[in-house]
């Protein structure tokens, strides 16, 4: 850390999918996040991720994501030896303070507030473009397909079958579809573990943290993705992504080919978390617990959306845009 960035300091270790993340506690009392890359991460998909950070601080400053820390020769990230000998690429953050939603009752003025932040965010990050923006994402639900052959793991034979029957929902109606939409840099991990409320006023979003799932896909997987993180809690699965999606809209307006599509989308977000988690579970059993947090969720989504037609599920998803009531 001294070597790097010239921080005297203690680290303390944070959860991760891919990076190795930590709580830096620089002695003059200021808090950073520290992320060792994986190895197999490409230089270039991390100079995309710190870029992209630099571009909303330019040109939307007041959007409350992390700044980039240089290190002492001034550059985005630095390079270390792992004990394995691998080199790999260290970068750091600044620590935003606030509580993670999923720390909080769900209320309709949050989803709200999350959807109108999201619509910020995707106008800041808007004409932003990087060669590392279109690496390989299995967290990309535009390319579920790529997943079928994941099918075939999944041991229960109904868990299977339902798995099935959404994979060929999106083969058939939604991957034609997309090439003929807007696409951009979107975040791609909006959900209640990535953004950070006031603890005193959990409507007020105070922080956008973990960048490393964005890429340049369909603008309106961004939105399904985001929403279908909503769906849990409540007596109606779909009340808390309408009022979710209502105020993205009203912020950042889905044209209609982008309505017809964002409700299987969200179900296709489910189908990919699912697959990529049973897949990864069991690859890596030592990271088990943080690889299933969204598992049960995304079966009991897709059990939900089983028996609703496509037609059905898109007008119960879209509802406050369609009546033009928030709920």
């Amino acid at each position: 850390m001294r070597s790097i960035y010239g921080i005297e300091s203690s680290t303390r270790s944070l959860a991760g999918e891919r990076d190795q993340n930590c709580l830096v506690l620089a002695s003059d009392g200021r808090r950073y996040v520290l992320k060792i890359s994986n190895p197999s991460e490409p230089a270039e998909v991390v100079e995309f991720q710190t870029a992209a950070l630099d571009h909303i601080a330019r040109v939307s400053p007041n959007q409350p994501v992390p700044r980039v820390v240089r290190t002492l020769e001034g550059r985005t990230y630095g390079t270390a030896t792992l004990a394995e000998g691998f080199q790999t690429c260290v970068r750091m953050l600044t620590y935003l303070d606030g509580i993670q939603i999923r720390e909080t009752a769900p209320t309709a003025a949050q989803r709200r507030s999350m959807g109108t932040g999201l619509a910020a965010l995707n106008r800041a990050l808007h004409g932003f473009a990087h060669s590392g923006a279109a690496h390989d994402l299995l967290w990309n639900v535009a390319t579920a397909h790529r997943l079928a052959d994941k099918l075939d793991d999944i041991i229960d034979e109904k868990r299977r079958a339902l798995a099935g029957l959404f994979m060929t929902r999106f083969a058939s109606h939604v991957r034609p579809r997309l090439q003929s939409l807007r696409s951009q840099v979107i975040h791609n991990d909006y959900h209640l573990y990535n953004v950070l409320v006031a603890p005193e006023d959990p409507a007020r979003i105070v922080g956008i943290i973990d960048f490393g799932d964005m890429v340049h896909a369909p603008l309106v997987g961004e939105v399904a993705t985001a929403a279908s993180f909503h769906m849990a809690g409540g007596p109606d699965p779909f009340e808390g992504p309408a009022q979710f999606v209502a105020a993205y809209h009203a912020a950042l307006p889905l044209m209609d080919a982008e309505q017809e599509i964002v409700a299987d989308l969200m179900a296709t977000r489910h189908l990919i978390t699912a697959l990529i988690s049973e897949w990864r579970a069991a690859r890596y059993p030592e990271n088990r617990a943080y690889i299933m947090r969204h598992n049960p969720a995304a079966w009991e989504a897709l059990s939900q959306m089983a028996d609703l037609s496509r037609a059905a599920a898109r007008d119960r998803l879209l509802v406050g845009i369609n009546t033009g009531v928030r709920q």
